[in-house]
């Protein structure tokens, strides 16, 4: 097989133990993989996936693989790669990866590139770089694309570039950034083919981001730094659900935990969940470990820096590495940073200052740690490879638009979760099913 771009194949047999490791933890998944084996739902169908190449993923790039899909994998991030994992996908599984962790921009889009290539009939994106990189190509907006990728994307005839969005059938989004992104391509009339988003699903938002996002944060602060945590002001930028997991998280570490936010319900909620909540504008002032998780641009900026303690720790855990102001810090600052620690750089203030930014400001849970553990992971794919097959069914009957997992297969990944954990929980009985849908009933 020499449909590929990892670091070494040579890692393949490490990534492949780590992969059953995962399994062990994704019951749900497991027995949709399974059925898929058997059913072959995915048949004939074309799937471009730009997802963290992780031991997650790849079990959920088997599963799709198992119903039939013809599968081209590329990474969503140019430092969430596992190396290893990748090696296995390719040399154990066949399935052609385009994925190297530490890859520059240009590496990520000549991957992008790749699923591109494939022609897919459905795109799985976690946070819409590969669809709207598509769009761009098939408009012609060629200044919106990395110039390596708007250069081949010239030298297309239109009938290809039209051709490469014709076939596409529909998509899934896994993250809230790429479902922003997509809603706001759907009210400018922009979105070609129908996405469901599989972020809005509550087996995916009330656990993925809550606990997932929550633990493996702490996970990547720590193993980026070492440094404890107990005690320390801990600022959250964001309380949606991701803010709501490690704020929980850093808490239970023993930190002082400051919440920032813009929405005034959210903030209410912070409140009464027991934190402090202020503006950046002051936060910035008492913290010594921040962290974003908003999907917003410069939640960090140069006044907040100028603010800062010496050796304040800055990390992101939203989807892009634009909520802090990296090129803002870096005019403030003494020459280069220095790489004090791997995934630490220290920025040198002109005043004398420190300030250590990890894993260059992108998810620092995927940069210096594993990303999210499986099992949270088992009810987001499952999300997936069930939005996959709903969408290969039903595509014909979808309009372009934004769409949420059916609450069916919602409720279903749950009660499989729950049986998976042995968990039994009760009926309602036909006495209190006709008293919750009857209006006759009273005081």
């Amino acid at each position: 097989m020499s449909n590929y771009d990892i670091k070494d194949i040579n890692q393949a047999e490490g990534g492949r133990r780590r992969m059953d490791w995962a399994e062990r933890e994704m019951p749900v998944l497991r027995q949709i993989r399974e059925r898929f084996k058997k059913e072959k739902p995915l048949k004939g169908l074309r799937v471009s996936a730009c997802l963290h190449v992780t031991t997650e993923t790849a079990n959920l790039m088997v599963a799709l693989q198992e119903g039939g899909a013809d599968i081209v994998l590329t990474a969503s991030n140019p430092l969430s790669t596992q190396d290893d994992v990748a090696a296995a996908l390719v040399n154990q599984f066949e399935i052609p990866t385009f994925a190297i962790k530490g890859e520059d921009k240009v590496t990520y889009f000549k991957h992008i590139r790749a699923a591109l290539e494939h022609k897919p009939h459905m795109t799985m994106d976690d946070g819409a770089d590969l669809v709207s990189s598509l769009f761009f190509i098939e408009m012609g907006r060629f200044e919106k694309l990395e110039p390596s990728l708007a250069s081949w994307a010239k030298g297309l005839s239109d009938d290809e570039r039209k051709e490469m969005l014709k076939g596409v059938i529909g998509g899934t989004e896994e993250t809230t950034t790429g479902v922003i992104r997509l809603k706001a391509m759907e009210k400018d009339n922009v979105l070609k083919f129908p996405v469901i988003a599989v972020n809005d699903a509550l087996t995916k938002h009330l656990f993925d981001n809550r606990y997932g996002t929550g633990q493996s944060t702490i996970d990547g602060i720590i193993r980026a730094t070492n440094v404890l945590l107990a005690g320390k002001n801990f600022v959250v930028s964001g309380y949606g659900w991701c803010g709501r997991g490690l704020a929980s998280r850093a808490r239970g570490m023993g930190a002082q935990v400051i919440v920032t936010e813009i929405d005034p319900m959210k903030a209410l909620e912070a409140v009464m969940d027991g934190y402090q909540v202020m503006p950046m504008a002051d936060a910035s002032k008492l913290g010594d470990f921040f962290c974003t998780v908003t999907g917003d641009l410069n939640v960090i900026d140069e006044a907040h820096f100028k603010a800062m303690k010496d050796g304040a720790i800055v990390a992101n855990s939203g989807h892009f590495n634009v909520e802090i102001n990296i090129p803002a810090l870096e005019k403030m600052s003494k020459g280069k940073p220095e790489l004090v620690r791997p995934f630490v750089e220290q920025y040198t203030t002109k005043d004398g200052r420190k300030i250590n930014i990890l894993g260059e400001g992108r998810l620092i849970n995927l940069a210096s740690a594993e990303g999210h553990p499986a099992s949270v992971m088992d009810m987001s794919f499952a999300n997936q490879a069930l939005s996959a097959e709903y969408m290969a069914k039903n595509a014909a009957t979808l309009e372009k638009k934004v769409y949420s997992v059916p609450t069916d297969i919602d409720n279903e990944i749950a009660r499989l979760k729950l049986e998976a954990m042995g968990v039994k929980i009760d009926t309602l009985t036909a006495e209190q099913e006709h008293y919750l849908n009857s209006w006759e009933e009273g005081t």
